[in-house]
């Protein structure tokens, strides 16, 4: 039975807010006045008034009044407006308390920082702080997306638009020729693995298939703030992990006061942004007529007129729950939370539903020098997969088929079964969908407790233990009745599980004392990571039955055999760090790091590496020669070294192996076979970043124009690499250092701005620019990826990784045309690929928001873009050629009449190669805010929320922002467009209620 969830949270809340109401309605007394600026008397709209101590309270209307339901016992009220200093009103048995508010001073904002936080004019560092109010609304999957496109430098990408696909985040550029060019994760102080922890497969002949986004456990309403470490003297606490940057992410408390339940509920309707201009059956048998003649024409006439797009993409509708509740005291804090998400896909059965719980609470002993905290998330996540794969061949996928199959084919017999080409290698898209099922199950928990003792004033100790465990399980089953290559007649089971457990021990020191002058704050710590991974993998085929739940759950049911293997990979990390910071008369700030990590990913050559940085910052704003306009204005410079140590699994510590074997269907063993799966190298290093920083921080008219400016520029060098042996050979490959250097310079601009400030308007502007240049230096050889698949490309390729080019440019021919025939491709230096000067990497990113408020109503536009970067369309290279339509595929209707022959070759080149830049509405929110009086209901606000209203690009494409995996020998790719899982517009109606 499928739970109703609207049903059953509204059958336990109305109990709930009765009892509430009664409860509040005893013992109470009234309280009401009026709120102005203390210089103006204006009146303050929205003002906040809380009995002091509890969340109990309201806000002032337009005319600055509020009415207020005080318990009794309620000694006094606390009043705050953003820009005032709060204050706090003794009752003494008023029932009118008029108060006026004065100006307050600047509030210094608190970023997070490695092990610890500091004011944000204290920042030596490039460090993005975002927190609630800076987040992107709507459908979020993940916590990158509530994000996407708000940091200067800063470029996330989806992988695609399918429910919790895989986000390629990169920060100042791309540094790695690694797969992992993502930044670390830490979660509360815990640092997360950077592999995947959901099962992939390989499901048949459709090709492979990618696991999903390991942070879509996080409950993106259990966030308070994300914070984002750009430069190395941010990073370098975190060695050898910090060379593509830090994102610190911090989950909600309980507030002080009282106990305040809050319930957040959306409904959202997706549906496809954009569709091919596939032909229709009179033009695509037209099309036919005008190549091969009538008869080819009848030949291909199954008589009906299908869209097959119509057919697969839906509206998909999303809902989600989210309940916290949480209260704190002087002594400590605690909050309880449950979330769950329901988000169909817009293509038919895919999916993703996920049931999240936490819990975080701390509480202080010992006359307040003993504080024991704890954290704990558990997530189950269920994705229901569709065969849309990353490099699908010849046949092609779910969607290949949508694009390739003949329109006038009908959908289904009139037996009610779907119709099939007699051709397997043209299966039916919806004989796909009814003779497919595919789910991966990821069981996921996120854990730590800590203890932090303050042994005399100033010196703290703290002890962290972390445990990041979850199991996933992918199951793919292809009926014996899909007529398509290689499961025909005989179907086909995938299994694959994979284990991940994390476990970390931290241990430090702080010490904060103020020697005159001089404020000292010191850090010296030691950390043990221990990495598990561990899975296994199997296919089953032949089944004696047709029924997908048989094959799914009956293994048995296969008649002939079963090849699998299984791994088990353990790796450790040590480390011990130090930070010094001084503070010299508030106007120098100094801080240095150091942090010295082993891993057994390495040899004993070099098993260790140190990782320091330097920064400065000069408060300017100190000096009396900054002119008194200035509310803000610093100097920082920053250099620093950090690491990666992301390659192959534990090659030194212990051998590393899979087992390859038959079973038949009685579990007997055939055969056996173990092997190393790669080389040693014991003299491999580490992969080092070095980074200089320098920038300003500036502020105009009492902050009313804020933002900064930074230079930086990054050096990679000691690139690990995955080189392949020539086979036979007695292991397949080994992970060397290139001696070369990939080199990322660039500048970037974050600006703030008060527009309107005004009694009934206002109008704030926040805009950040990047701008990144990407090279390879001193690189000896070239290695090619970007593979491209389809007919006729078996080992086709479109990109290189050479001196004196940014990484993955595109090495392709020139295309100028056809020949008279047509059956010739011509190209500007002859049937040879080159490097054509495009790169996939763009090198100018940025986001634009504008935030109104009206009253009660508020509204923000966001919009983002990038530019300078190129997209090659595999699918386009694939599928849409006179070749594809002569074969009876059918095509796009820019491929008739194109000038091409049925004989033409499509080879790699620049006919497939297009400019990407792009500008998104992403995120468009309207809300409105209900005005409460005092009593249950603390607050109430209505949103209204756009995702991917619009996008104005050239690309002829789906989607210019694309981010398919076309690896290589090991070797990643970027920016090569592949059958993607088109991206969705998105609608979503929210409310928001505190209690």
């Amino acid at each position: 039975m499928k739970l109703n969830i609207n049903q059953t949270m509204r059958g336990c809340l109305l109990p709930l807010l009765l009892l509430l109401f009664t409860g509040a309605l005893a013992a109470q007394s009234q309280v009401s006045g009026t709120i102005k600026d203390a210089e103006s008397s204006d009146p303050l709209i929205g003002a906040s008034v809380f009995v002091t101590g509890t969340t109990t309270g309201t806000v002032t209307d337009f005319d600055g009044n509020y009415t207020l339901n005080v318990p009794a016992g309620a000694e006094s009220l606390s009043v705050s407006y953003t820009g005032y200093s709060t204050q706090e009103i003794a009752i003494n048995g008023q029932t009118v308390l008029n108060i006026d508010l004065s100006a307050g001073e600047l509030l210094d904002e608190v970023v997070v920082i490695g092990y610890g936080s500091v004011k944000k004019s204290d920042l030596t560092g490039a460090v993005v702080a975002l927190t609630e109010e800076d987040f992107n609304s709507g459908v979020i999957t993940s916590p990158e997306e509530l994000i996407q496109g708000r940091a200067a430098g800063v470029q996330i990408t989806q992988t695609s638009g399918e429910p919790g696909a895989g986000v390629n985040f990169r920060i100042r550029g791309t540094s790695s020729v690694r797969a992992n060019n993502n930044p670390l994760f830490v979660i509360d102080g815990v640092p997360l693995a950077s592999e995947d922890v959901s099962a992939s497969a390989n499901v048949g002949d459709f090709g492979q298939a990618t696991a999903r986004n390991p942070l879509n456990f996080l409950n993106p309403n259990d966030i308070a703030s994300i914070d984002i470490l750009k430069d190395a003297s941010a990073t370098a606490i975190y060695g050898s992990r910090g060379a593509n940057g830090v994102v610190l992410i911090t989950t909600k408390k309980g507030d002080s006061g009282g106990g305040r339940l809050d319930y957040n509920v959306s409904v959202g309707v997706a549906n496809i942004s954009k569709r091919f201009d596939l032909l229709n059956a009179d033009e695509y048998l037209g099309a036919i007529r005008d190549l091969n003649g009538q008869d080819a024409a009848d030949d291909l006439n199954m008589g009906a007129n299908t869209d097959w797009q119509d057919e697969i993409f839906r509206t998909g509708i999303t809902q989600t729950h989210s309940l916290g509740f949480g209260a704190g005291d002087d002594n400590g804090n605690y909050r309880f939370s449950a979330s769950y998400m329901d988000q169909e896909g817009i293509v038919k059965d895919s999916g993703l539903k996920r049931t999240t719980g936490r819990f975080n609470g701390s509480r202080r002993f010992i006359n307040d020098r003993l504080t024991i905290g704890t954290q704990i998330t558990i997530s189950d996540i269920r994705d229901d997969n569709v065969p849309i794969t990353r490099n699908a061949g010849a046949g092609g996928d779910l969607l290949g088929a949508v694009l390739k199959s003949n329109p006038t084919n009908p959908v289904f017999n009139p037996d009610g079964t779907p119709f099939q080409p007699l051709d397997n290698t043209e299966p039916s898209p919806t004989a796909i969908l009814a003779y497919y099922e595919g789910f991966t199950q990821t069981l996921r928990g996120l854990a730590n407790i800590s203890a932090e003792l303050e042994i005399v004033d100033g010196l703290k100790f703290k002890t962290v233990y972390g445990l990041d465990r979850s199991n996933s399980s992918r199951t793919d089953a292809i009926s014996p009745l899909l007529n398509s290559q290689g499961v025909a007649g005989s179907g086909r089971l995938s299994n694959s599980d994979v284990t991940v457990e994390n476990t970390l021990w931290e241990n430090y020191f702080t010490y904060d004392r103020d020697f005159g002058a001089i404020s000292f704050n010191g850090l010296v710590g030691y950390s043990y990571q221990e990495f598990s991974r561990s899975g296994r993998f199997n296919t089953l085929g032949d089944f004696q039955t047709d029924d997908l739940s048989t094959i799914i759950n009956n293994q048995a049911s296969a008649e002939i055999v079963s090849q699998g293997n299984s791994f088990n990979n353990i790796n450790e990390l040590q480390s011990y760090y130090t930070r010094l910071s001084l503070d010299i008369n508030d106007k120098f700030l100094v801080t240095a790091t150091v942090r010295a990590d082993g891993s057994t990913r390495f040899g004993s050559e070099n098993r260790y590496g140190y990782f320091p940085s330097f920064a400065a910052k000069w408060r300017l704003l100190e000096e009396d020669f900054v002119p008194d306009f200035f509310s803000t204005l610093g100097l920082r410079v920053g250099y620093g070294v950090t690491g990666n140590q992301e390659f192959g699994n534990n090659l030194f510590r212990r051998a590393n192996r899979y087992s390859d074997v038959n079973i038949d269907a009685n579990g007997n063993i055939n055969d056996s076979r173990f092997e190393i799966v790669g080389a040693r190298n014991p003299a491999l290093k580490w992969e080092s970043t070095s980074q200089l920083n320098a920038g300003i921080d500036f502020g105009f008219n009492n902050n009313r124009v804020s933002g900064s400016i930074d230079y930086y520029k990054k050096n990679t060098n000691d690139l690990l690499i995955l080189s392949v042996f020539a086979q036979p050979a007695d292991v397949p490959f080994i992970f060397r250092n290139l001696d070369a250097n990939v080199i990322n310079e660039g500048v970037e601009l974050a600006l703030d701005l008060v527009a309107v400030d005004k009694e009934n308007f206002g109008w704030d502007i926040n805009f950040n620019v990047g701008y990144n240049n990407n090279v390879v230096r001193d690189l000896d050889g070239t290695y090619d990826t970007g593979e491209i698949n389809g007919q006729g490309l078996t080992g086709a390729f479109a990109q290189r990784i050479a001196e004196g080019q940014p990484l993955y440019s595109f090495y392709l021919r020139e295309f100028v045309g056809f020949s008279e025939d047509g059956n010739r491709q011509l190209y500007a230096n002859g049937d040879v690929q080159g490097f054509v000067g495009a790169s996939p990497l763009p090198n100018l990113t940025g986001g634009l928001t504008n935030r109104f408020t009206f009253g009660n109503l508020d509204l923000s536009i966001f919009f983002a873009g990038q530019f300078g970067q190129y997209v090659y369309s595999n699918t386009a290279n694939a599928y849409f050629t006179q070749g594809a339509l002569n074969n009876g595929r059918n095509v796009t209707r820019d491929v008739v009449g194109n000038g091409e022959g049925t004989l033409n070759s499509p080879d790699v080149s620049t006919r497939f190669l297009e400019k990407a830049d792009f500008v998104r509405l992403q995120n468009a929110s309207l809300g409105y805010t209900v005005p409460v009086g005092s009593g249950v209901l603390n607050s109430l606000r209505f949103t209204l929320t756009g995702q991917n209203l619009f996008v104005l690009t050239g690309y002829s494409g789906q989607d210019p922002e694309v981010s398919v995996g076309k690896s290589l020998n090991g070797v990643p790719s970027a920016g090569i467009d592949s059958n993607t899982y088109p991206r969705a517009r998105t609608i979503i109606l929210g409310l928001n209620a505190s209690f």
